[in-house]
């Protein structure tokens, strides 16, 4: 177990550098319409804790930790690049995003190999006009490299409040 924690730690060290990396030195986070970071929750294939950077005012890296609903006791690690086109979709009043990008997943798994794979999430937000809050929902292609070679397709809904 001690060994999980121990690579739980350093994943999360290497998710979280490469996140910073991104930023340029010097450069300021975007001026988001709600605020640079948004926290929240995503339901679905996993459920958890979600957080979002944007560092541009079309691109972000988004992160979470959440776990299975499967029945087992299967935790979740994942974090994507995201882009955001926001001229695809009118809306009368908010903002309504397409959201698409790339990035990997960890799932620890209680009695077998731990596995390791790429995200492909694609989806939509609305951001609410006036509120520091949006809603979204996602669809995720993601191809596991390890322990086998596996595709899957995971879909999940959320909200995030911005600060």
């Amino acid at each position: 177990m001690l060994q999980r924690v121990s690579m739980t730690v350093v994943l999360t060290v290497i998710v979280g550098v490469v996140s910073l990396t991104a930023i340029k030195p010097g450069t300021a986070l975007a001026e988001h319409s709600k605020g640079p970071f948004g926290i929240g929750i995503i339901l679905g294939e996993p459920t958890g804790v979600d957080g979002k950077l944007f560092l541009t005012p079309s691109n972000a890296v988004e992160g979470a930790v959440a776990w299975s609903l499967s029945g087992n006791n299967n935790i979740h690690i994942q974090a994507e690049y995201l882009y955001h086109r926001y001229d695809l979709i009118s809306v009368k009043k908010g903002q309504m995003p397409l959201f698409f990008g790339v990035g990997g997943r960890v799932i620890f798994r209680e009695n077998a190999k731990d596995v390791i794979g790429v995200r492909i999430p694609v989806g939509l937000a609305y951001e609410f006009e006036g509120a520091p809050f949006d809603v979204f929902g996602e669809i995720v292609p993601i191809l596991d490299l390890t322990p086998d070679t596996d595709f899957d397709l995971e879909g999940a809904i959320g909200g995030r409040f911005w600060f």
